[in-house]
């Protein structure tokens, strides 16, 4: 039974989707073309090295392995390689392996959860892909670095900072997204406790990050004495009681991405709920505002990476929801936000160092990355063509 009841809302739009075409072949393999040829321009640029995680003035910064975001360029690597079969993507695709590897052994830049997001893109797809021992071991070691964020009083990953500092214990909707690393680690390992404290967390999440309305806190504070809730609050998002689009997209991916491991289907009503407040809340284009308070005349700017997650998401819940009467109009929302992506956001200027998907949002509150591209905005544009046009091993 699921832990509590959410609001569903009726979908307003429902006739509107179920009348658009789905993407056909032509479409979805000329995005994809246009996405390689940027990557391949972009191979050069960056060498072994690694973009920054959004564009600054349209071109992005050359980094270190050393941020949260470097897993995605390196994903984009290995879906160019599982699309063209050219060795030069999987050459430096394993070349940005042996960086990881390096990484976590040094334990360099590793204190927070996004353990998932550095290495199921990196290491884990390397394994599924070409059987390396080096990523596998890597990515073991990424899921027992994440595993020392587990807070056993209160039943969360935590995200960042000292475990023993009130003012740091709180996790955050994005984790949906790096638990799926601890699944596979007891796949692999066959032991099961690494599934087992991603499944506490995730039920966690569900209980406490979703709010009853089905929008989603970004943080969430847990009682540093008792273990319990605290409060929901904002890093991200314009407010603590609005709806930061990218967290309402971690929620919509990283929701069907537990089910399958997990097998438990009494989670698809908050799915259901939280794509329905999203798509509820698009503006006259269907790629969302970075805040799902703002509408169609509010001068802000978009954030094209949630839409590209949402996407993602719908693709991901599809194969559980075979009966289910809404089903339909979920594959055919996935399409026209897709489309829209394609068709307005796209980068159709090939030039080393920019990015794929223009039209993103980083963190409004700093200024970073407003209205510019962004590299997990550039993967799960990719990931989300690419699942349409062949038959995908997840990465996740």
């Amino acid at each position: 039974m699921m832990a509590r009841s959410i609001h569903i809302e009726a979908i307003q739009q429902k006739d509107r989707y179920l009348h658009s075409e789905l993407l056909s072949k032509d479409e979805l393999e000329e995005a994809m073309n246009l996405c390689v040829k940027q990557v391949e321009a972009n191979l050069d640029y960056f060498k072994e090295k690694f973009p920054y995680s959004c564009t600054k003035q349209g071109q992005y910064p050359i980094i270190e392995n050393i941020e949260w975001t470097d897993g995605f360029w390196t994903g984009m690597l290995w879906l160019c390689y599982e699309y063209t079969k050219d060795e030069k993507y999987r050459d430096l695709a394993m070349k940005n392996v042996a960086s990881f590897s390096n990484r976590v052994k040094k334990r360099i830049e590793l204190d927070h959860h996004d353990l998932g997001f550095l290495y199921s893109l990196s290491c884990v797809s390397a394994y599924k892909i070409t059987g390396s021992e080096l990523a596998k071991e890597a990515a073991l070691l990424a899921a027992d670095k994440l595993m020392e964020r587990w807070q056993e009083k209160g039943e969360f990953l935590q995200a960042w900072g000292p475990k023993d500092s009130p003012e740091h214990y709180r996790f955050i909707i994005d984790c949906m997204m790096n638990i799926p690393l601890l699944y596979w680690a007891s796949d692999i390992s066959k032991n099961p406790r690494y599934a087992e404290v991603a499944s506490l967390h995730f039920k966690t999440s569900c209980q406490y990050v979703i709010r009853e309305d089905a929008s989603a806190f970004h943080t969430f504070y847990m009682d540093y004495e008792t273990g319990g809730p605290s409060h929901g609050a904002t890093r991200q998002g314009y407010s603590d009681s609005s709806a930061w689009a990218r967290g309402q997209a971690w929620g919509i991916y990283g929701i069907p991405l537990n089910v399958r491991y997990t097998h438990n289907m009494d989670h698809i009503p908050y799915f259901k709920g939280m794509l329905h407040y999203f798509l509820n809340r698009l503006p006259k284009d269907d790629v969302c505002y970075w805040d799902l308070i703002f509408t169609d005349g509010s001068n802000q700017s978009k954030d094209s990476s949630a839409a590209a997650i949402a996407v993602c998401g719908i693709l991901e819940m599809l194969p559980f929801l075979k009966n289910d009467p809404d089903a339909q109009v979920y594959e055919h929302a996935g399409a026209v936000i897709l489309r829209s992506l394609m068709q307005n956001y796209a980068n159709k200027e090939i030039k080393p160092g920019q990015a794929i998907l223009e039209h993103g949002v980083y963190s409004w509150h700093s200024g970073k990355g407003v209205d510019e591209g962004n590299i997990w905005g550039d993967y799960y544009y990719m990931e989300a063509i690419y699942r349409q046009l062949k038959q995908w091993n997840s990465y996740w």
